[in-house]
């Protein structure tokens, strides 16, 4: 037996291992939400920004790294507090956050230190990690859903669609092949792969409001509003993978980072989500209807 076979077994057995452990805690996080998911996103989100400017600092960047990890890490725990009404953050706190980087930057880097660069790169990682993933929590206590069964459907929905896009994709590429979507960005995905994705995300959305957001959470979709949501979840997830294959290419770094071991760093797995969770949110005021108890 080759030495080939049996390092993709021992990397398929990683990554097996790792989503036995992992997805079940995570799925507990979701469910209790509260601190629990909030401390969940933080942690994960500074792991992400983190990651972020490894990728940047290696394209040149000189990102304030411990100053963004810390920023991202305290958005979500902000919107949870701001939730359980423990502080009320003004709307202007984006601002003083934004002037205190420029500060700080100035400070630590100064002329010859790239303080533009510093201060946009450090800004972007803290509010693409930190600032999108807060959207999970905010998903977790919708508007429209009362009670924990209710807010952990609602919250799930976007991500199993997630999943969903991921996993037609990757089939559908496989198996039809074709023309090349974006070669210069990431040249295994395909528009077979594209479509694949949208066709299965649209399939399971269809399964999982019949399913679980109507019993569960009272709530359901109108038949377009249903293909809406599922074209718009697919095409988020797609351009949240392309958008880190992008960041990765111009860098010339392969992986994020080795956080999961099978499954590179958080933002090689979470990459999706941080264009999928923003975007649900929008559309769930906007296509979900209440269903009468």
């Amino acid at each position: 037996m080759s030495e080939k076979p049996a390092g993709q077994s021992s990397e398929l057995t990683k990554r097996v291992l790792v989503a036995l452990v992992a997805a079940p805690f995570a799925l507990w996080m979701f469910w209790l939400g509260g601190a629990a998911l909030a401390t969940l996103l933080g942690v994960v989100s500074a792991i992400s920004a983190w990651e972020l400017y490894r990728i940047a600092k290696s394209g040149g960047s000189t990102p304030l790294v411990e100053v963004g990890v810390v920023i991202a890490a305290l958005i979500p725990i902000a919107v949870h507090a701001q939730f359980l009404r423990i502080v009320q953050i003004p709307h202007v706190a984006g601002v003083f956050v934004m002037l205190l980087v420029i500060a700080l930057s100035i400070w630590m880097r100064g002329v010859t230190g790239k303080p533009l660069s510093a201060a946009a790169t450090t800004l972007f990682g803290a509010a693409f990690t930190g600032g999108t993933l807060s959207y999970a929590y905010v998903l977790r206590y919708f508007g429209y859903a009362v009670g924990d069964a209710a807010g952990f459907t609602v919250v799930m929905m976007p991500v199993v669609l997630t999943w969903a896009s991921d996993s037609g994709a990757y089939f559908a590429g496989r198996a039809f092949k074709g023309p090349k979507l974006i070669p210069s960005v990431s040249p295994a995905k395909t528009i077979s792969g594209a479509v694949g994705g949208i066709v299965l995300t649209v399939i399971a959305c269809l399964v999982l409001t019949q399913y679980g957001l109507k019993p569960h959470a009272h709530l359901a979709f109108k038949p377009l509003g249903l293909v809406t949501f599922s074209v718009c979840i697919s095409v988020a997830a797609q351009l949240g993978d392309l958008a880190e294959s992008l960041f990765k290419r111009e860098a010339g770094v392969k992986d994020s980072g080795t956080l999961l071991p099978g499954h590179g760093g958080a933002l090689d797995r979470f990459d999706s989500l941080f264009f999928v969770l923003p975007v649900s949110y929008a559309l769930y005021w906007w296509l979900l209807i209440p269903i009468p108890t």
